[in-house]
C-alpha cells in the first residue's frame, strides 16, 4: 500500500517542533528538553522515532547529549583564535559567564621516546604533566592535557592551577616566540569522554599545540573541546 503523499515523517514533525521551541525561547540556550519517552507519548509515536529526531539534531549541533543528564540545548559556539594562544579563563569571563575548572593530574614523569621528540629533549627527561578540565558555567569546554620541559619550568608543579591556569602561568614566565597548531577531529577515548561529560560518538576537535620562548621548546599541550560548543577562527593581512 502506497503512502499518501504529503504526509510528512513523524520525526521530522518532532524536530520542527523542537527547532521552534528553540527559535522562541521556549528552550532556550542550554535548556534541557524533554524526554525521548516524553515526546513519544505527546506526539503518539514509538520510542525509536523520537530518538531518531533528536539524535539528528544532535549531529546538526542543536541539541547536546549529556550522558546520565539528557539532552540539552546547544549553547552558542565559544570561538578563539587560532594564530595566537588567549587565556582560557578571560575567554570565558569576557564572553559574560563564569570560569571554573577542576584539576585532575600534575605529575612528573620521564619522557618516553614520543614525548621527548614532541619536547625536543632525551628520552628519560623530566617532564610535568597537568590534566584539567575548564568549565564555561559549569559545563567542560576544554581538556587541557599539558607536558612542560621540567627543566626549564621548575615551579610548573608548585603551581595552583584553581588560581591561575597553565596558560597564563606559562606566559608571564616565558614570552611567547613561536606557536604551532596542528587542528584535528576526533572522536572522544573513554577518558575524554568521561572528564567532558559526553558520549562516544560526539565528534570533538583536538588541539596539538607546542610553545617557544627565545627559540626554547618549552611546552606540549593536546587540548580536547566538544565539537558543538567550540570552533577556531583565523585573520590575517594579505
Amino acid at each position: 500500500m502506497k503512502k499518501k503523499s504529503g504526509v510528512r515523517p513523524r520525526f521530522k514533525v518532532i524536530k520542527d517542533f523542537i527547532r521552534q521551541a528553540i527559535g522562541d525561547q521556549t528552550y532556550p540556550p542550554d535548556a534541557q528538553i524533554p524526554t525521548e519517552n516524553a515526546l513519544a507519548e505527546k506526539f503518539g509515536v514509538s520510542r525509536m522515532t523520537a530518538n531518531r529526531a533528536v539524535k539528528e539534531l544532535v549531529a546538526e549541533g542543536m541539541l547536546v547529549r549529556h550522558q546520565g543528564l539528557g539532552t540539552f540545548v546547544s549553547m552558542a559556539q565559544a570561538e578563539s583564535p587560532l594564530l595566537e594562544i588567549r587565556n582560557i579563563a578571560d575567554e570565558i569571563r569576557q564572553r559574560h559567564n563564569i570560569y571554573s575548572n577542576e584539576r585532575y593530574r600534575l605529575q612528573e614523569l620521564e619522557a618516553d621516546r614520543d614525548l621527548a621528540d614532541q619536547l625536543g629533549i632525551a628520552a628519560g627527561d623530566p617532564v610535568f604533566h597537568s590534566l584539567i578540565v575548564h568549565k564555561e558555567n559549569g559545563r567542560p569546554l576544554q581538556l587541557a592535557e599539558r607536558y612542560v620541559n621540567a627543566l626549564l619550568v621548575p615551579d610548573y608543579i608548585q603551581q595552583d592551577f584553581l588560581v591561575t591556569t597553565p596558560s597564563q602561568y606559562l606566559s608571564e614566565l616565558f614570552p611567547l616566540s613561536e606557536i604551532e597548531h596542528i587542528v584535528e577531529a576526533i572522536l572522544p577515548n573513554s577518558l575524554e569522554q568521561d572528564l567532558l561529560n559526553i558520549s562516544a560518538d560526539s565528534p570533538c576537535l583536538l588541539v596539538n599545540r607546542r610553545t617557544w620562548s627565545a627559540n626554547n621548546l618549552i611546552s606540549y599541550a593536546r587540548l580536547v573541546h566538544p565539537g558543538n560548543l567550540y570552533r577556531l577562527s583565523s585573520r590575517s593581512a594579505v
